[in-house]
């Protein structure tokens, strides 16, 4: 059965920047845990950030993610990128349910940069990783996209 990376924070850990749980209510996670489909992973955490931490977002212009008070993670947030793909090709992962606009996760969207709430399209540092390694990045917006492609993908 096909295994689904999900982001930790989507199932109620206590990983946010913020330290806010916020879990994504929908009830295909209760039947995917059942079925002990989900491998859970928050690519910050995993990159060596604690929580809570400073919001951090990818700034527009360098490419670099940087904390509201102007300190670098980048190195952070590719270390957990490089961890989250790692624990996907253990586990033959091709899909993933990540946060949107998140500066590791963002599927569509991420913020600017700016630190105003400003988004803009773009992807996360763990979304591009996995999308260059053809694993699929889905978020809470379009979760029925993903589970209309796993119904149809039953390998």
């Amino acid at each position: 059965m096909q295994k689904i990376l999900i982001s930790a924070c989507f199932l109620g850990e206590n990983v946010r920047y913020n330290a806010i749980i916020k879990p994504l209510s929908h009830q295909i996670l209760q039947q995917w845990q059942l079925e002990n489909r989900l491998i859970i992973q928050c690519p910050e955490v995993s990159g060596g950030l604690s929580t809570p931490r400073e919001p951090a977002e990818i700034n527009s212009l360098s490419g670099k993610v940087i904390t509201v008070n102007n300190i670098d993670v980048t190195s952070a947030f590719t270390q957990g990128a490089k961890n989250t793909l790692t624990l996907c090709k253990k586990h033959h992962i091709k899909y993933a349910l990540l946060k949107e606009s998140s500066p590791s996760c963002g599927s569509e969207s991420v913020y600017d940069g700016s630190f105003s709430s400003n988004k803009i399209k773009g992807k996360g540092i763990t979304t591009q990783l996995l999308e260059a390694n053809n694993i699929q990045v889905y978020s809470e917006k379009n979760i029925d996209k993903l589970i209309a492609v796993i119904n149809l993908d039953k390998t």
